[in-house]
């Protein structure tokens, strides 16, 4: 039997045809139909971060939108992205322009605090958001007012306000990166929260809570603070003695850090940072030499030009 009716609102999926009018109720196999003309014309594409898989926009929206009642006030948001090399932290809000990064730290300068290596891990994500935090209430002139934790250790902390000027709000943007026990961009967020940054947080996605018990084992917080399981399996790979630790830990070797040197490296880098949290921009240049850079050919002369034609003629005199 040939079906009497069909869903074109349902283009791009199989449905199943009825056989109107038996008493049997039986059915023909499942028939696909074919996405028509009204249907492309009624398409529309998603945002282009959005098929390039980059933003995640139902998370961005919630992110983003301010009430109304606060006239325009920014929504400051903590940015945390893990690459292969570095941890990025920046204070970012919208406008309708686009972005606006109005403070931010990366990994890679933490290299001014003796840190050179292992810019990636666990400790690294603490110290960027630490610095990230330090950083900007310095800009702001509130590096006296809010202090942060008073030293580095596995409890949670949050800041409290003053009489005075309230705490920096930001909110933990994640980007698309899976938000599980232990992730590292939430060691930023514990690193902006010590630094005396206000981001809301609980404390069941740090490294060492249990969901089962509904607790932190503060201690297990702290040795991934100071870089102490790094230390372990260091020690692990050099009782091996197969060549792994050589190859992993390459760059340690390079620049001199053993297992014993991982945790007094994190703690000059966290004293150095509260010391001096700025960044010094490089000094310009006076007088730059970008012959290397200048791509533009230079007029020839009509000498030039002139044996150019004699050069080309005389070559391809001697092709034939």
């Amino acid at each position: 039997h040939s079906p009497s009716f069909f869903f074109p609102f349902q283009a791009s999926r199989r449905v199943c045809v009825l056989c109107i009018g038996s008493r049997s109720r039986s059915t023909m196999g499942f028939v696909k139909v074919i996405k028509n003309k009204p249907y492309f014309k009624r398409y529309q594409v998603k945002y282009r971060r959005r098929r390039e898989g980059r933003t995640d926009y139902y998370a961005r929206k919630r992110l983003v939108t301010q009430d109304k009642n606060k006239y325009s006030s920014p929504k400051y948001r903590l940015v945390v992205r893990i690459t292969n090399k570095d941890v990025i932290c920046q204070l970012v809000y919208a406008q309708l322009s686009g972005d606006r990064v109005i403070c931010s730290a990366y990994a890679h300068q933490l290299a001014k605090y003796g840190v050179s290596c292992g810019l990636k891990n666990y400790a690294a994500a603490y110290a960027t958001g630490l610095l990230l935090a330090r950083r900007h209430l310095k800009n702001l002139g509130l590096d006296d007012k809010y202090t942060g934790a008073e030293s580095v250790s596995g409890e949670d902390y949050n800041v409290e306000p003053i009489d005075g000027p309230r705490p920096f709000k930001a909110l933990l943007d994640v980007g698309l990166a899976r938000t599980t026990t232990g992730a590292k961009v939430f060691a930023a967020l514990k690193g902006a929260a010590d630094g005396g940054l206000n981001v809301p947080h609980s404390a069941s996605r740090f490294v060492g809570f249990d969901a089962e018990s509904d607790s932190l084992d503060t201690q297990v917080l702290e040795d991934h603070l100071f870089g102490r399981h790094v230390s372990n399996y260091m020690r692990l790979l050099q009782e091996k003695n197969d060549g792994s630790y050589e190859k992993v830990f390459s760059q340690y070797l390079k620049a001199g850090v053993g297992p014993d040197d991982v945790e007094g490296m994190w703690s000059k880098a966290h004293a150095g940072i509260r010391e001096d949290p700025t960044h010094a921009k490089k000094a310009a240049k006076e007088n730059p030499d970008m012959a290397h850079k200048k791509f533009k050919q230079h007029r020839r002369s009509y000498e030039q030009r002139k044996n150019r034609v004699k050069q080309r003629k005389a070559h391809a005199a001697k092709k034939q």
